[in-house]
């Protein structure tokens, strides 16, 4: 059996991803078909439910990447749907200090070490036919939380500490909005915290992960010893796909009209 995302993370394997944002199960298939280590399910910033979530969790079942989840908010109770529905992997935003942390590793385990909610005939148990999965979900579980604030920034060595967490992602956009320069994530200020962050939780002994559609950024912060990356999204590849066509063709198109 190949290792798990979690296994993989823990190992020192630097892990490439993809974020899907189209909401749709057959587009999270066709990216799960290019080779990519994992796809992060956005439902922060996209238009995805708990249905649609389901829906590419399926989907992706028969490749092996990893379906990560983002939900919303750190809600327990969305958490525990997320779970139940058959995530694995979550990354949860907006995490910014260290009290935090520890309630969102709560929210995610069984008691005693937590405060998830059984729901034994859920779709994570396989709809009960799964008998190990109460008692070894709380191992399996790769929580990831996103440090994407000045708060978390400020906060952070108090978060390294905070045990269960597998791995810390930083949120550039937001980052570089907190700052002040909203919209521009390559300003030098927001460039120089966003590597001295990744170097410290290296440092720290613990795992760093970042999205970045800039080719060059991205080698430099696997060059730093980021280890989970998303170099890219569904969106962002279909929207420059298609502009890259229709830039070509309309070209050619003027100048036969023209000529």
């Amino acid at each position: 059996m190949s290792k798990t995302f979690k296994a993989r993370l823990a190992a020192g394997e630097q892990l490439i991803g993809l974020w899907s944002s189209l909401g749709s199960a057959f587009a999270a298939e066709v990216c799960a078909a290019s080779g990519m280590d994992w796809l992060l399910i956005d439902s922060e910033h996209a238009p995805n439910d708990l249905c649609t979530i389901v829906a590419q969790l399926q989907a992706l079942g028969g490749y092996p990447v990893e379906a990560a989840v983002r939900p919303p908010s750190d809600a327990p109770w969305m958490l525990k749907q997320i779970l139940d529905a058959g995530a694995r992997t979550l990354l949860v935003p907006m995490v910014e200090t260290a009290e935090q942390a520890r309630a969102v590793t709560l929210a995610c385990r069984y008691p005693p070490h937590g405060i998830r909610g059984v729901g034994g005939s859920s779709r994570a148990t396989r709809f009960g036919l799964d008998k190990t999965y109460l008692h070894s979900a709380n191992d399996d579980i790769c929580l990831m939380l996103q440090i994407e604030s000045r708060r978390a920034i400020d906060g952070l060595d108090e978060m390294l500490e905070v045990p269960g967490v597998d791995g810390y992602f930083i949120g550039p956009a937001d980052l570089a909005a907190d700052m002040g320069y909203l919209g521009n994530i390559e300003h030098p200020d927001v460039q120089k915290v966003i590597e001295q962050t990744i170097v410290r939780i290296k440092n720290a002994g613990k795992v760093a992960g970042i999205l970045i559609a800039n080719p060059k950024l991205a080698h430099r912060y696997l060059e730093l010893g980021a280890r989970f990356v998303a170099v890219g999204s569904d969106v962002g590849v279909l929207v420059n796909g298609v502009s890259a066509l229709s830039r070509e063709f309309r070209a050619k198109a003027a100048q036969q009209t023209t000529a």
